[in-house]
């Protein structure tokens, strides 16, 4: 018997489905002749807590830190156990096995760690699916490879889960100690992802915070030229009181060069016109996707990811999205045309935009040397239909076949000049665009362009028509929103000031991966760290004081982000990962040497009413098998006072005693819902 295990159910169902015979639903699988086809339910197993290394690590003490297990171990989760019973049983009985994960780091690791903990010795064939209708899977299936091909994948998936758990147990026991030591009442969560992430909000408001408008000022000039008329703007020099930015801070230089304008006279001295021609923008990876949803339908991270998931899993009307490539398989290109029309036909956008599209061309997004493990997200060519989608689902599949059929349309074309004219020994500066081929932008809506200048001669005369000066304040910085935070998390080198981490950050991926950014983001908002107002992204008061009380490189992307370099390097070129444990935990060690009260106490004194209050939980319990949101961990069960129904006194009196164990420094046992708390908070793996 062959046993085909999946990532989840709907892939399951959609392998039976291309599997010839007659499907039947047996307990928790399928049959297909001689295959069965079971399920992964997400993770069914989770590292073990580390109470199970050690019953000493329920109470939770500094003295313990760090908490490092010898020899990893993982358990059932708790609603997982019957689905993991039957594959148990599946695998007794199997002769050969496929394993059927996402084809990404963590759809490898989740499906092959239950492989290896139900003892199966013999050979693993993978089945790589990224398109869920039967053609393809079926394609797909007649295409198995050998699982020890994706070895190194999983070895960087177990790496991440591994070090994820090590930074998230260690660093969150101190700093809630330590906060609870400074008078703070909660579980004060710390993860390699999710802090850094929080710091780029949290200092974003303070630069918000400390921000004093500064007035400035421009001088513009309206030229008369031989054939019309066009605006030119004075560029100050260098000895006037510019900001740096080159704004001109003072008003009197304008005021004293605009007394002599009206009716001067001047010559273009420097002309530079050039043809340009651009690509249209690649097909989608899913960062790319949720920062375009978000500016244009202002959709949440999460909301694009689970739009794109019902979109793959539910209606197959797209391929895999938890991609992070933006390109295409060469051989996709010869039937995407075919693939388009068909998918398109019951739309009227997209026969709009089909009409225009040419399909002998060769566009550049289909690079094979491009593609890894999967590709950029496209249609599979399932018609669609929108009264069959609710509206925001088929607003993402537009925006995802947009993509793609703006790959058959010609490059747009433009003829930018600029203009320099020089006036009373001072000079100004005019540029403008004409569009020459429109190409692929009737498909885009974008900001205005700049409008065309009249055609120019270098060399010939101009007379100031007219001329003022606009009086302007400086703006501060705009606050974090999901696209901008995304796209901040995708490239996260221009976060960084050393010189070195920056150019070797350019190449990475960035902080976080395309599975996990929009997860991290909503944990930092259950966990009370970030509030969402008016479509922003603001830190809280509590956000804030651990931000402070952190050490500033806990805080900050440059270490995380070299950590997902670390786990590329082993997921694509085989590196060992011992070697990224071991520097992780002599990190580990820095960091908590530096937990300390004290500054705690000083950064929740400073942050006491700075920040948004974080939004009230509307669950005491989070669902299984969701990532923590840090709701169970409120002010009155982290200081042990349990709604157990006992009186006042006995709850006052271990309140107690608890207090002054903190005050000893030495040990804290949280209440027992806090204990649930952070193992729900390591449970995913993802981050902490």
């Amino acid at each position: 018997m062959r046993l085909i295990i999946a990532e989840k159910p709907s892939l399951a169902r959609a392998i039976a489905d291309a599997l010839p015979g007659r499907t039947q639903r047996r307990d928790g699988a399928l049959e297909v002749g001689d295959t069965w086809v079971s399920w992964c339910l997400g993770h069914l197993l989770e590292p073990a807590p580390p109470d199970a290394y050690d019953p000493r690590y329920k109470q939770w003490r500094l003295d313990h830190l760090p908490i490092v297990p010898e020899r990893w171990r993982l358990v059932p989760r708790h609603k997982a156990r019957g689905q993991l019973k039957v594959l148990r049983e599946l695998i007794k009985r199997a002769d050969s096995l496929v394993h059927a994960g996402d084809p990404d780091r963590e759809g490898q690791l989740l499906v092959q760690e239950v492989i290896e903990h139900l003892g199966w010795r013999g050979p693993v064939a993978r089945l790589l699916i990224s398109d869920l209708n039967r053609p393809a899977v079926t394609r797909a299936l007649d295409t198995l490879q050998d699982n020890r091909r994706y070895q190194p994948l999983y070895e960087a998936a177990r790496a991440r889960s591994r070090a994820d758990w090590l930074y998230g147990i260690n660093l969150s026991r101190a700093w809630t100690l330590t906060g609870r030591q400074a008078g703070h009442d909660g579980v004060l969560s710390v993860g390699r992802v999710q802090t850094p992430v929080l710091g780029l909000v949290a200092r974003r408001d303070i630069d918000i915070a400390r921000f004093e408008p500064r007035p400035y000022h421009v001088l513009w000039a309206d030229l008369s030229v031989a054939a019309g008329e066009l605006r030119a703007w004075w560029q100050p020099q260098e000895h006037h009181p510019l900001d740096d930015q080159g704004r001109l801070l003072a008003r009197a230089p304008a005021e004293a060069l605009l007394a002599h304008l009206p009716g001067a006279e001047g010559r273009l001295t420097q002309l530079d016109a050039r043809r340009k021609r651009q690509n249209a923008p690649l097909p989608y990876s899913l960062s790319a996707l949720q920062v375009d949803a978000a500016r244009r339908h202002r959709f949440s991270a999460q909301q694009v990811l689970d739009i794109c998931q019902a979109l793959y899993e539910r209606h197959q009307l797209i391929t895999y999205p938890r991609s992070d490539c933006r390109y295409l398989p060469e051989d996709h290109r010869a039937g995407m045309g075919a693939l388009l029309e068909r998918a398109g036909a019951g739309d009227e956008a997209l026969r709009g935009w089909l009409t225009g599209a040419d399909f002998t061309r060769r566009p550049r997004a289909f690079d094979d040397a491009r593609v890894g493990a999967h590709h950029a997200l496209a249609p599979t060519g399932k018609p669609f239909v929108p009264e069959r989608l609710s509206q925001p689902e088929a607003a993402i599949y537009r925006l995802i076949a947009r993509n793609v059929i703006a790959q058959f349309y010609p490059m747009l074309e433009t003829r930018e000049v600029k203009a320099e004219f020089t006036i009373l020994d001072e000079t100004f500066r005019a540029q403008g665009r004409e569009i020459l081929v429109a190409g692929w932008k009737p498909l885009f809506t974008s900001r205005d362009e700049a409008p065309p200048l009249p055609p120019l001669t270098e060399g010939e005369p101009v007379t100031v028509a007219d001329a003022g000066i606009d009086d302007k304040l400086t703006r501060p910085p705009e606050p974090f929103t999901d696209a901008s935070l995304i796209k901040a998390m995708m490239n996260i080198a221009r976060y960084v000031e050393e010189p070195a981490v920056k150019r070797t950050l350019r190449d990475t991926d960035g902080l976080g991966t395309e599975a996990t950014r929009a997860a991290v983001i909503e944990t930092l908002l259950k966990r009370g760290y970030l509030v969402r107002q008016s479509g922003n992204l603001r830190a809280t008061a509590t956000g804030h004081a651990l931000i402070r009380a952190l050490p500033d490189a806990a805080t900050r992307p440059e270490r995380t982000a070299l950590w997902e370099q670390r786990l590329r390097a082993i997921a694509e070129a085989g590196e060992a990962y011992q070697p990224f444990l071991d520097g992780l935990l002599a990190d580990l060690r820095e960091l908590l040497a530096a937990a300390d009260a004290g500054r705690m106490r000083q950064a929740l004194g400073e942050t006491r009413g700075l920040g948004p209050a974080p939004k009230k939980p509307t669950s005491r319990k989070p669902a299984s098998g969701k990532q923590s949101s840090g709701k169970q961990s409120s002010g009155k069960q982290s200081s042990g006072k349990q709604s157990s129904g006992k009186p006042a006194s006995k709850k006052a009196k271990a309140s107690s005693r608890r207090r002054r164990s903190i005050q000893s420094g030495s040990s804290d046992t949280p209440g027992k819902s806090t204990r649930r708390g952070t193992r729900r908070a390591t449970r995913q793996g993802d981050d902490t």
